[in-house]
């Protein structure tokens, strides 16, 4: 079976300043490889045979980087954003997808299992399908329950909270395109509120496994310390 993906790979990175004012965010290393050559590595170890990335920031800087992508063994090519897309939108630029085709940030260091996640949805012929995560955050402050009349009727010393949240990692049918405009922003939020309301809708498939969006400096330096710590946990295949 071949496996096409798109790559996200357009965006600025401004949360991550001051690592990406010199190189796209896709680039920034974790540990020694930049994040989206791990991602690309994966993907070949998945069985993928074709990506595109959509690029628009620094597209140049990228394309010198991965070329055609022989040297990992699978066709790289490029779709080029002339103004900024969002997420979605972006697909509507590549005239060549399949039926059914993996679309992902460039920007995440995850353990997933890309074939698993992309069988999972052409077995079940969703139209669009989203990795997910649990993710807990604690809020620094000692949080107040009040009644109406602004008594204090509870009250949590800095709590934990669970969220399940999108990995940023998607598998989508070519039937979604549809519902994309062309030449517009249009975004991942926007796609899943016009499904929502649709006979189609998306599904979630959790990954109970490792997942980090490298998007916020703490995320960043968590991810690289902890690829160095264990890199065969997301890699077999050390270059």
């Amino acid at each position: 079976m071949t496996r096409r993906a798109v790559i996200l790979a357009g965006g600025k990175g401004t949360r991550l300043r001051p690592y990406t004012i010199a190189l796209p965010k896709p680039l920034v290393p974790v540990g020694d490889t930049p994040i989206l050559e791990i991602v690309i590595r994966q993907l070949v170890r998945h069985g993928f045979d074709h990506v595109t990335m959509a690029v628009n920031h620094q597209a140049e800087i990228i394309k010198a980087f991965f070329q055609d992508g022989s040297k990992w063994g699978i066709r790289v090519d490029y779709s080029l954003e002339d103004k900024p897309l969002s997420t979605m939108a972006p697909l509507k630029l590549v005239h060549d997808l399949p039926a059914h085709f993996l679309v992902m940030n460039g920007d995440i260091l995850t353990d997933l299992d890309y074939a698993a996640f992309y069988d999972y949805h052409v077995q079940r012929d969703n139209i669009f399908t989203i990795s997910s995560h649990l993710r807990e955050e604690t809020i620094d402050y000692g949080v107040l329950d009040t009644d109406q009349a602004g008594h204090l009727v509870g009250f949590r010393e800095k709590p934990r909270y669970g969220y399940e949240v999108s990995m940023g990692v998607y598998m989508v049918s070519r039937r979604a395109l549809a519902d994309i405009p062309e030449g517009m922003p249009f975004g991942f939020d926007h796609l899943m509120h016009r499904l929502i309301g649709s006979p189609n809708l998306p599904e979630v498939r959790r990954h109970t496994g490792y997942w980090l969006d490298i998007g916020r400096p703490d995320d960043y330096a968590k991810a690289a310390e902890e690829y160095e710590r264990d890199p065969a946990r997301f890699m077999t295949d050390r270059m």
